[in-house]
């Protein structure tokens, strides 16, 4: 669009009286060369779609013609609402390619409502900003329709096929969040805030590769819940003749329940739980030196090591703190496991700090929305940033890491 020498004197004057406005002047024309631009564009395809010019005489029995225009408005990105004429024919059969009959935005704008979405802002946050940082406000409602796609895909990802995986590990914890969950009181249904754990189960394959298997609603200390999640696991092709170890916390059946459902597997306690449990029953003025004589035995050179220091443990304490080493007698024999298995692996074998790593995650994605809307929601935020998470360990493999161990664990932890 040319603008003449008047035009351009018109426009510098009007800049020089507000100069802070003067990229508003410039979007405002940039709009309407816009707009004039997207109503050339459908004039040039009816041209196409009738085979003519716009004066150019019929040469066929075709009766059809240019019939006038109806107004359209469009959101563009980076632009804001466009206003603009759409041409049409007599028939009522043309139909532009370049925005589509009942579209409203632009799909670039769909793909900011979903990421604003996924970086943890609320629907209702979405609508307040969406006016100034795209250009048209999108309501609630709308960003639920935009998100329903996103919903669909992040479904199917979480709840996909695992046949060819072939995976020999398991991690598996559960984490608390804020749901709104709705009740029945007196007849009337109220809205009440629940903490409410989402499990997580993470697989290492035998190229030692970490991938997500599982991310679920449920009672982490239930082992029916557990038992239902690992035949679910099966149900979508997991192999469990090919599973050697579960690495968990000590929930309640948890460790019966796996050992069941897959017979050829062993238990890896994690050391960090079992260490602040010895630790709760020691007297402060020993926990120092408890913590010491625990890192000892679970960073031994071998499991004979580990095994004289236990024994050396066990002789030393039994008098003093009973209670403490009744714990540690619960669970030696599973923490000691990872010493069946690779030596490059047992700083990631010991502990479930993938699992903690992985949950400190989601809440720092889900801090920002302070309470979930619902179970659909959690999913997909957890989806998603488990699925980035899934993409970054392509490039570390299981046992190469440098996840953190217990070198900086003191009795304050």
């Amino acid at each position: 669009m040319k603008i003449g020498y008047a035009g351009c004197r018109k426009a510098a004057k009007e800049i020089m009286r507000e100069p802070g406005k003067m990229f508003d002047v410039f979007r405002i024309d940039i709009k309407r060369a816009c707009e004039k631009a997207v109503e050339h564009v459908i004039s040039l395809e009816l041209t196409s779609y009738l085979g003519r010019e716009r004066y150019e005489r019929k040469t066929t029995d075709d009766k059809n013609y240019r019939n006038g225009s109806y107004q359209r408005t469009f959101t563009a990105k980076g632009i804001g609402s466009l206003q603009f004429k759409v041409a049409r024919d007599r028939d009522g059969e043309f139909h532009s390619k370049v925005i589509n009959r009942y579209e409203r935005y632009e799909k670039e704008i769909a793909h900011d409502v979903q990421a604003m979405f996924l970086s943890g802002m609320s629907t209702r946050s979405i609508e307040l900003f969406s006016e100034h940082l795209l250009g048209r406000r999108v309501s609630s409602g709308e960003v639920s329709k935009i998100d329903a796609e996103l919903i669909a895909a992040v479904e199917k990802w979480r709840t996909r096929r695992l046949d060819e995986l072939k995976i020999e590990y398991l991690m598996m914890d559960g984490v608390f969040f804020k749901f709104r969950v709705k009740k029945v009181v007196d007849g009337a249904t109220q809205m009440e805030i629940k903490r409410i754990p989402m499990l997580v189960v993470i697989g290492v394959t035998s190229t030692k590769q970490r991938v997500f298997l599982n991310i679920q609603q449920g009672d982490k200390d239930s082992a029916t819940t557990w038992r239902e999640i690992f035949r679910d696991l099966k149900e979508r092709g997991l192999d469990s003749s090919h599973v050697k170890l579960g690495i968990m916390d000590g929930l309640q059946g948890l460790e019966k329940v796996f050992l069941e459902e897959f017979q050829k597997a062993k238990v890896q306690r994690c050391i960090v739980h079992v260490m602040r449990n010895v630790l709760t029953k020691a007297p402060k003025s020993l926990r120092q030196e408890v913590t010491d004589s625990l890192r000892d035995i679970f960073y031994a050179i071998d499991r004979k090591t580990a095994t004289e220091r236990y024994d050396d443990f066990v002789k030393k304490y039994d008098a003093l703190i009973p209670s403490a080493v009744t714990s540690l007698k619960h669970s030696i024999q599973s923490c000691l496991t990872f010493y069946d298995l690779p030596e490059e692996e047992w700083v990631s074998l010991r502990t479930t700090n993938i699992i903690e790593r992985v949950n400190k995650e989601f809440k720092r994605r889900t801090r920002p929305m302070e309470i979930l809307a619902s179970e659909r929601s959690a999913y997909v935020i957890l989806g998603f940033v488990a699925y980035k998470m899934e993409a970054n360990w392509r490039s570390a493999p299981f046992g190469k890491s440098n996840l953190p161990t217990l070198k900086n664990f003191t009795h304050n932890s």
